[in-house]
């Protein structure tokens, strides 16, 4: 399992490269390359790891993810569970703007590309109102190669620094890329026995075991590579759990969505949730449904617009 450097499959395609994933899953290990990235999110939902942050992801979702910076796209646990089906749909743009594309990005008319590749070492996400105005752009430099691709990319990043206000930074204000392979393997094994078992019972002795490490050398060990603890690193990924629950309406109850996510006590998941999100959960679920009615009505009102 090769966690930390992943090979981006550059051939001879040029300067940017395109990767198309129509798979049962996505790339689920924890890995990084010395390109940065650009993802759209059009098919499958799950959770994004970039460096120690951690948030659900979803379909038309775009993210800028900074070079060298470990991270994983986690799709749900049902994507494993039919491996015939084309459950997830993925494009990869890759650019190495420290490298290969330096010499463009020199020159003085680039100088906002510049500071805003820089703002993104530590990963970005496009704000929501963008998604439409900018998937677009995605799929069509995927369509063409050559020159033209690198005129189109150049465009892209050109009209996102021009466009875009208020980017969500995917940073917790402490970044460290240098894993060692061994530590990258480590981490891995923690980020992926956490995800698959968070509605369970886990101990500080039990995820130890899979690290291991003692109870105390784990907490220590994981606090210097996250800046967080472990507890709280667990209650990201329920609460993330908890989230999609809320949205898809797949619930009895909030207590249910409590029990499913790994919490025993309603009251200890509504803190908890409150802690995370700033909001109780029936109130996370009123906005969602307030939220999903105006964009119904809006997108009833284009389509009406449209029609005449």
């Amino acid at each position: 399992m090769k966690v930390i450097q992943f090979t981006v499959p550059v051939a001879d395609e040029g300067s940017v490269v395109v990767q198309e994933d129509i798979l049962p899953y996505f790339y689920h290990y924890l890995h990084r390359h010395k390109e940065a990235q650009i993802t759209l999110i059009l098919k499958g939902e799950g959770t994004l790891i970039a460096g120690n942050y951690t948030q659900p992801f979803k379909a038309g979702e775009i993210y800028v993810i900074g070079a060298n910076q470990p991270h994983m796209f986690k799709g749900d646990a049902k994507y494993f569970e039919n491996q015939q089906e084309k459950n997830i749909h993925a494009i990869h743009i890759f650019f190495d703007h420290e490298h290969t594309l330096m010499g463009l990005l020199a020159l003085p008319e680039m100088d906002a590309v510049r500071k805003f590749l820089t703002q993104a070492r530590s990963s970005l996400q496009l704000p929501p109102q963008y998604e439409e105005r900018f998937a677009p752009d995605v799929i069509r430099i995927s369509r063409i190669t050559g020159a033209e691709r690198l005129l189109a990319f150049m465009h892209l990043l050109l009209q996102m620094t021009r466009q875009v206000k208020d980017w969500k930074s995917l940073s917790t204000g402490f970044s460290r890329h240098a894993y060692s392979e061994s530590e990258g393997l480590r981490m891995n094994d923690i980020y992926q026995y956490t995800l698959e078992h968070y509605s369970e019972n886990i101990t500080l002795g039990k995820i130890a075991q899979v690290a291991h490490l003692t109870t105390y050398a784990f907490c220590k060990y994981f606090k210097k590579h996250t800046r967080k603890t472990y507890l709280e690193f667990l209650n990201e990924i329920r609460i993330n759990a908890a989230c999609k629950k809320i949205i898809s309406g797949e619930y009895d109850s909030i207590a249910s969505v409590a029990y499913a996510t790994g919490y025993n006590n309603p009251i200890t998941f509504n803190r908890v949730f409150r802690k995370v999100t700033g909001m109780s959960p029936s109130t996370y679920a009123r906005q969602y449904r307030f939220g999903s009615e105006n964009a119904h009505r809006d997108g009833l009102l284009l389509t009406l617009e449209e029609l005449g």
